[in-house]
């Protein structure tokens, strides 16, 4: 939890303060790329993270990302220029893409099914509590003290998130000689930075229809088809190609493209809308989106009632048409602009997310042995992430085209139009994300449950879903 509280903290301590920065630093055309190039770095580095945890182990891989997080915290609290900082953000957003993955993995490791979904709801919970702390602390920093203070608290949190890691975990894992895929990882490094940086600065940075945009999604393409090749031939791939083969991995990572376009889209328009709408203050506006961080902890705590009783597909099921009905209030309650209304209708959009995202996680978790984990998780974060990258891309080139028919940027009434087009393609993506859980196979909790849990060295992992309960205080994540 408090690994995870690092990246959750960071993504929301730094908004409040851009003003700040700019004010200081300068490069005002340049800020957005301080989230972009994060986002980029954090969303590109998760599968080759996710693979070395099931090559060399959790702990090193996670301990190298809060490395790379407190260096890149440091480097960001001593930048000179806009550029600096920028690059610096990417240091923090390749340590951000360790911890998160594996913090999810770790908890799969070392809580059984029944368990996790409790556990899930604990990391879960340290967003919602971070969507409240952050932008209050960023406003602090930066009213009082410094910008740089934002960077600087991560030092201690850091060591202490170390600490406890090196501490109390503990894993014990065979040593056998690995043949790592470095073309692979390459490969498909420079390929979904390509993907991602054209869907992230596509309608923004350059023209859909630039040379940019068109030879950055060209190059991508290309790319990842020579991966798949080398894949097929890697004697341990970096992305096993045969897990994409599976109806229940294919599915749940669709469920996770979707939960973050719709997480994207609420998180991303409903400040602005509210702050344009009605002049309510960035705090008030920030505060209804945290209703919704609220309510997918208090529901993904509570999931594993439903899931070990109905089943996975079931429970997602549940979760999607919850998340379907908040999505259509806030819909219709947007002509009538309300803090209240707007907080109420994220708060069971949130509810309805925490039902499906932690069963179907959980799902692919359980279906795969120890040495498949740490991949199928990080699969799944790296979907969601995408998830969010187009839905950015989507909903941004819909906000753009209304709000340019109804008097521009400077028009409150075309601000509002604006936030109902997306908040309506939000419901539309709600309605695919429905149509995609449907897909999932119907699968419960004991078909999961293999007796034993053979990792490729032939070892034994006794904390595999399904053996003997572990005890959480012992925390031995494989033997």
């Amino acid at each position: 939890m408090l690994s995870t509280s690092l990246i959750a903290l960071d993504s929301t301590i730094l908004a409040t303060a851009v003003p700040t920065i700019v004010d200081d630093l300068g490069g005002l055309t340049q800020f957005p790329w301080l989230f972009s190039v994060y986002l980029l770095a954090q969303a590109v580095s998760v599968p080759v993270y996710a693979k070395l945890a099931d090559t060399i182990g959790r702990k090193p891989v996670i301990l190298v990302g809060i490395g790379l997080f407190l260096l890149g915290s440091i480097l960001c609290g001593f930048a000179w220029s806009m550029g600096s900082l920028i690059v610096m953000r990417a240091v923090q957003g390749l340590g951000a893409g360790a911890v998160i993955p594996v913090a999810i993995t770790i908890a799969g490791d070392i809580y059984t099914v029944a368990e996790r979904a409790k556990a899930q709801g604990y990391l879960a919970s340290v967003w919602a509590i971070s969507a409240v702390v952050g932008p209050t602390l960023g406003g602090l920093f930066a009213q009082f003290t410094s910008w740089r203070w934002i960077f600087f608290v991560n030092i201690p949190l850091c060591f202490l998130a170390a600490y406890l890691l090196a501490r109390d975990y503990s894993e014990s894992v065979t040593r056998v000689r690995h043949r790592i895929d470095y073309a692979g990882a390459i490969l498909l490094t420079v390929a979904l930075t390509l993907l991602v940086l054209a869907v992230l600065e596509g309608g923004q940075a350059w023209a859909w229809t630039s040379w940019q945009s068109i030879g950055c999604f060209a190059v991508g393409a290309l790319l990842m088809t020579v991966f798949v090749t080398v894949e097929r031939r890697a004697a341990e791939p970096v992305l096993p190609l045969q897990l994409l083969s599976r109806r229940l991995i294919v599915s749940t990572l669709a469920v996770s493209l979707g939960v973050g376009a719709v997480l994207i889209g609420l998180t991303s328009y409903v400040p602005t809308f509210l702050e344009r709408s009605i002049d309510a203050k960035p705090v008030v506006a920030g505060l209804a989106v945290a209703a919704l961080t609220l309510g997918w902890p208090l529901s993904a705590s509570q999931s594993g009632r439903f899931y070990l009783r109905i089943g996975f597909r079931p429970t997602a099921l549940i979760g999607l048409v919850i998340t379907l009905v908040g999505a259509v209030a806030l819909w219709l309650t947007s002509t009538a602009p309300a803090v209240a209304s707007v907080a109420i209708s994220c708060f069971v959009v949130g509810l309805g997310l925490g039902l499906v995202a932690t069963p179907t996680l959980i799902a692919a978790q359980a279906s795969v042995p120890w040495h498949e984990r740490g991949v199928v998780t990080g699969a799944n974060m790296f979907s969601r992430s995408v998830g969010s990258a187009v839905g950015v891309a989507i909903f941004g080139a819909v906000a753009n085209a209304v709000i340019a028919r109804n008097g521009g940027a400077t028009s409150v009434p075309a601000i509002e139009r604006g936030s109902e087009a997306v908040f309506l393609a939000v419901v539309v993506a709600a309605v695919l994300l429905l149509a995609t859980g449907l897909l999932m196979p119907s699968t419960r909790v004991e078909q999961l449950e293999p007796a034993r849990d053979v990792d490729s060295a032939g070892a034994v992992n006794r904390d595999a879903v399904g053996t003997d309960a572990v005890n959480p205080n012992r925390e031995e994540g494989r033997s």
